[in-house]
């Protein structure tokens, strides 16, 4: 079941997160690190009402933030449309559930969410050497728009971004 994340959730998520730096480290990813994402983050993604879980039982199987804050990196990206969008932020699957559908649940979820709110645009963004977020947004046919910097890492970052329906965009 996906709901609202709240508060109680934050143990288990960054032990999500912790885990999920280890398994990057463990490939050369490092777009995210002991720096970031924190618990902080995740608590104001809670407390703007924009972090959601799947859970089951006691046990949170990933976590997605959804939201309209777009980065002011995306300026200047040649973007298909300037409609408003959801963009899909901070995503992640407990690596006890993985290859259970749970990524895919929640990329579901994120466009479920926007046609719910009267919005056929998603954006969002991944380290270009995240393997298996660019595969991910690749499966769900998300479009490479362009590249940015972002958090000051050495390599770009992919943004791409998702038409869900054949309106004026």
């Amino acid at each position: 079941m996906i709901r609202k994340a709240n508060l109680n959730d934050i143990k288990q998520i960054m032990e999500i997160i912790n885990a999920t730096v280890e398994e990057m480290k463990s490939y050369n990813n490092t777009q995210w690190d002991e720096n970031y994402p924190q618990a902080k983050d995740f608590v104001e993604d809670i407390e703007l009402g924009d972090l959601y879980v799947e859970s089951q039982g006691d046990d949170l199987l990933g976590l997605i933030c959804v939201n309209y804050i777009q980065p002011k990196e995306y300026d200047g990206l040649p973007w298909s449309s300037n409609d408003k969008c959801i963009v899909v932020h901070r995503m992640a699957v407990n690596s006890k559930f993985r290859n259970r559908g749970v990524g895919v649940k929640l990329m579901n979820f994120a466009e479920e969410l926007a046609m719910k709110n009267g919005v056929n645009y998603l954006k969002t963004d991944t380290y270009s050497i995240n393997i298996k977020m660019n595969s991910l947004f690749k499966k769900f046919n998300y479009v490479l728009v362009g590249e940015m910097s972002f958090l000051g890492k050495e390599a770009p970052f992919y943004c791409y971004e998702k038409v869900l329906s054949d309106s004026k965009i």
